[in-house]
């Protein structure tokens, strides 16, 4: 009973020195990755196991021979114990990494959710009231004027029209969160998309007095859905058009490089808050702060235009960032080029 006493004894003072020199490393390391610490914890282990056998294999006094035996077999468990640990460490860390991603990305959706139906909410409520108001008014005959009943249908043409592209604008970005969005991709010259999304924005930038600018040559042909990239390209207009002070000039140019298509709007809105670039393509996030105030009677924008900019880069495996520039910002995407 006292050898075994005294065995333990021995393996019980070398396994606590191992761990109070893993201990030091781990204070050492505190601000490394989760992947080093759980290799120095699975090397700590695996050591403080060695550490010991072989104090109790000297303890014993064995014979040189056997003690090389014995230091092998050690030697040999250790190197593949710490392999695998090594490996799988990594696999751990990876995972764990992973999970804290997927919370806090899931908290940074949810809250997003949570965001838009209250946005949504308000955002309806005043064009509704109005829509009922002026509805009431017509039905209860208190505006008979001709004129004033021609400028409440066409109020309230305006503000169905709004509240359709609200609508719209609610559906593409929940088939794209919903991952339901299914791409017909083809071969498509960005300059016809690009001439169809200026034609469209043209009435707009007419009313705010914005010249719209496109580069002359220049334009790659990229693989992707056309509706889809129309979309994004309009939508990029339309809000740089809105948030340009009258008399301003959007710029559209597009190139390659590195592998990549690339397209750029500039602006001259005054330039967007670095504290905001990073939450430019959130949902419901419009930015006034970030622009030069809107003319009076300019209707703001749904704040849905940017996210479904981004999604449907991201859905053709491209990317898309905003930057400010001087008096102004520039949104550029990358789109895959079309291969031949």
């Amino acid at each position: 009973m006292n050898d075994l006493l005294l065995i333990g004894t021995y393996a019980l003072v070398a396994g606590a020195a191992v761990a109070g020199a893993g201990a030091v490393v781990l204070r050492l390391l505190s601000r490394r990755s989760i992947a080093v610490h759980i290799c120095v914890l699975i090397a700590v282990t695996v050591v403080a196991v060695a550490a010991g056998v072989v104090a109790v294999s000297w303890a014993m006094f064995l014979s040189a021979h056997d003690l090389q035996v014995v230091l092998l077999t050690v030697v040999a468990a250790a190197v593949v114990s710490l392999g695998v640990g090594a490996v799988f460490g990594r696999r751990l860390a990876a995972a764990a990494v992973w999970a804290a991603e997927a919370r806090a990305t899931e908290r940074r959706l949810e809250a997003g959710r949570r965001d838009l139906v209250a946005w949504v909410s308000h955002d309806l409520r005043t064009p509704l009231a109005g829509l009922r108001a002026m509805a009431e008014a017509l039905e209860d005959n208190v505006v008979d004027d001709p004129g004033t009943v021609a400028e409440y249908h066409r109020r309230i043409r305006v503000e169905a029209d709004r509240m359709s592209r609200l609508v719209d604008d609610l559906f593409e970005l929940s088939r794209i969160n919903a991952g339901a969005l299914r791409l017909a991709l083809s071969t498509v010259p960005l300059a016809d998309v690009v001439s169809d999304a200026i034609a469209t924005t043209a009435p707009l930038a007419a009313r705010r007095r914005v010249r719209i600018l496109a580069a002359e040559s220049g334009w790659p042909v990229v693989t992707g859905s056309e509706p889809e990239l129309s979309r994004i390209v309009a939508n990029l207009l339309v809000n740089s058009v809105r948030y340009t002070p009258a008399d301003g000039t959007v710029h559209i140019a597009a190139g390659m490089d590195h592998g990549d298509a690339w397209l750029t709007v500039s602006d001259s809105c005054g330039g967007i808050p670095e504290a905001d670039l990073p939450r430019i393509f959130d949902v419901a996030f419009r930015g006034e702060r970030a622009r030069t105030p809107q003319s009076p009677g300019a209707t703001a924008g749904g704040g849905l235009g940017l996210a479904i900019v981004r999604g449907l880069v991201e859905a053709h495996g491209g990317r898309v960032h905003a930057h400010n520039t001087e008096g102004g910002c520039r949104f550029e995407v990358r789109l895959p080029v079309a291969r031949a």
